[in-house]
């Protein structure tokens, strides 16, 4: 990818690996470098979308709009001349789809839970006055905290006249659409969503498709006569909710009030499903805009009327992470970023925290439940009933953990004065300055006096700084290195105070000699090759296997995707799969790695799709791994 679609992205977040990819678009995971908060990127190319572009817009608007605690929030959106990027709320779960996948089907139990959240989300969106039109297992996805998250407006509607208006654009997926979309009639775009959520709910339960054949027109016919299986494992009540949303005739389906208390949706709860969202809309936070105000050197009356206006740049995203942050019970602070090779400074990313001394507060980079935004905020009102202990907390340092991001060096850390230790292999940028340019030159020297040693261990260039492969995604580098750094060695001409100083940094440098040819060495080897695979905790989307040899199990894999005629890539223990249609066009994309579980001690598989349709997939990934000995 060309460096100059990605320059404005590069100044406020660090791209990582791709997590999914469509007809346009891509989605790679990111983290946003001044609250260290791991998001999802959406990348459109605005010349591929053509006359999808307005589409995006669409989708734009509509999640500026909406805010729910079951909607994926929206943080940033940046447009280029030949890029828009969407900055996203990150779900680790992934898509429910796969969960379904992994489940074979859900128990009536957990389908309640999802399904209520599904509810929720949809009463309130047709209360905005909007119809989503494309709900699937696909758009729902799941956060850190097991909730669902609505995804994928770009088919959603508002119509002018209200939600009772009539539409006439027939669009969705195909397996999902309402029988009046299929026979080309003007529908209510609310009655639709009501379809798909049947559609929805049937494939949570059992595992597949109420209305399903491998031609789309036999699909289109199942659906308008509305006939379907009941496999005998659903309880009358859930047969029951299915055929009150099911229903051929719009007139006769049940509406999204009367599901918020639906005797199915209640069993084991004694509320009705609260469809409100949960955010605060009257005010803003106190101790982010506290934060912002100190770390931007602005008035908090200032950086408040900024956020107020909420033009989903820099400064909303910073804000509405820093309020995850601290929903998640974490510290709400800022870190200084070095954009060095993410492009220039800006203005909110350059100026110096008064706390930039003070060592990261991340132990992972991961974002759950978004606690968002919209309309303008409490001003100074009720000053005196502010709380002591607010007031306090104010005034004094935070107390941050101890760094143990995944990401080695990250060039965020630039602004910390290096140790005299600190080595050129090291992944991160140097901060060369007059207080350590002894070291510096003391360190060169000392190495360069060994034979087996260099001053400058050997990096691996980075010409492209947006390469996010997994071998190399933490090691985009500055490019000064030290025997750039213009340097006068000779020491005869020194006065004497600068002897003593040198030969005191020469005595601590000797010392710690092998603790920098140590920390050269490993940096080296790990770059290059992963001997072993990755170690991952027990997910969903991993199968477990009877073989102990991630090697042998590689192999079998491969064997059998030669034998289905998928073609693959193999990149260490990933294998980068994808199929064709008879005309040569790429149908699926999907990944499949082996892995390693630590609890228990077994080999596994964990898959991922990246492209194609979800029910196809499935079942080319089902007969893959029953495939295997495994």
């Amino acid at each position: 990818m060309a460096a100059g679609d990605y320059e404005e992205i590069l100044k406020y977040y660090e791209l990582r690996e791709t997590i999914g990819t469509g007809g346009f678009a891509k989605v790679k995971c990111a983290r946003h470098l001044l609250t260290g908060e791991k998001v999802a990127i959406k990348i459109m190319d605005k010349l591929a979308l053509g006359d999808d572009l307005p589409r995006v817009k669409i989708e734009i608007d509509a999640m500026k709009n909406l805010s729910h605690q079951h909607i994926c929030q929206l943080y940033h959106v940046i447009e280029t001349s030949k890029k828009i990027f969407m900055v996203l709320e990150y779900c680790p779960g992934g898509e429910l789809f796969d969960y379904i996948i992994a489940k074979d089907r859900l128990s009536e139990e957990e389908a309640r839970v999802f399904f209520r959240q599904i509810v929720s989300a949809i009463a309130y969106v047709h209360s905005q006055g909007y119809a989503h039109r494309d709900l699937k297992p696909e758009n729902l996805l799941i956060d850190e905290e097991h909730n669902l998250k609505l995804i994928d407006f770009g088919l959603c509607a508002k119509p002018k006249g209200g939600l009772d208006y009539h539409l006439s654009t027939c669009c969705g997926s195909p397996a999902y659409a309402a029988p009046e979309l299929i026979q080309g009639k003007a529908y209510i775009g609310s009655e639709a969503d009501i379809w798909s959520m049947g559609v929805l709910l049937y494939a949570l339960l059992c595992g597949f498709l109420p209305f399903d054949d491998d031609n789309v027109m036999a699909v289109y016919r199942k659906i308008m006569r509305g006939k379907y299986s009941i496999p005998k494992w659903l309880s009358p009540s859930s047969t029951l909710l299915l055929n009150q949303m099911l229903q051929v005739d719009p007139k006769k389906r049940i509406t999204v009030k009367h599901l918020l208390s639906h005797p199915w949706l209640m069993q084991g709860y004694s509320d009705a499903i609260q469809w409100q969202s949960k955010y605060s809309l009257g005010r803003l936070d106190e101790d982010c805009l506290m934060e912002l105000s100190v770390f931007h050197k602005q008035s908090r009356e200032s950086i408040l009327e900024l956020i107020s206006e909420w033009k989903y740049d820099q400064m909303s995203a910073t804000y509405l992470l820093l309020q995850s942050k601290k929903a998640r019970g974490k510290c709400v602070r800022l870190r200084a970023a070095c954009l060095a090779g993410h492009g220039s400074a800006t203005p909110s990313a350059g100026l110096k925290h008064p706390r930039d001394d003070a060592q990261l507060d991340d132990t992972e980079f991961t974002v759950s439940t978004p606690v968002t935004r919209k309309v303008v905020t409490k001003m100074d009102e009720d000053k005196e009933n502010v709380d002591p202990d607010l007031a306090l907390r104010n005034e004094m340092p935070f107390e941050l953990s101890a760094l143990k991001t995944p990401f080695a060096k990250s060039q965020v850390e630039s602004q910390v004065e290096p140790t005299p230790f600190q080595a050129p292999a090291l992944k991160g940028t140097l901060n060369v300055t007059d207080e350590n340019l002894e070291h510096i030159r003391c360190l060169e020297i000392i190495v360069n006096a060994e034979s087996q040693f260099t001053a400058v261990t050997p990096i691996k260039k980075h010409t492209n700084p947006t390469n996010t492969d997994d071998s190399t995604a933490a090691e985009v580098v500055h490019e000064r290195r030290f025997h750039s750094v213009d340097l006068d060695l000779n020491l005869a001409h020194v006065d004497s105070s600068q002897k003593k100083r040198k030969a005191k940094i020469f005595g601590s440098l000797e010392r710690g000699l092998d603790k920098v040819i140590t920390m050269l060495t490993p940096s080296k080897k790990k770059r290059y090759a992963r001997e072993q695979p990755r170690k991952l905790k027990a997910h969903y989307n991993v199968t477990t296997t009877q073989l102990l040899n991630p090697d042998q199990l590689v192999n079998e894999i491969m064997t059998v995707l030669s034998k289905k005629h998928v073609e693959y890539i193999q990149r260490g223990y990933t294998l980068k799969c994808q199929t064709r249609s008879d005309f040569g066009k790429v149908t699926m994309e999907f990944e499949l790695e082996v892995c390693l579980l630590s609890k228990p001690d077994v080999v596994g598989i964990r898959r991922q799709r990246l492209k194609g349709d979800a029910w196809v997939y499935k079942r080319l990934v089902e007969d893959i791994l029953s495939s295997c000995q495994v």
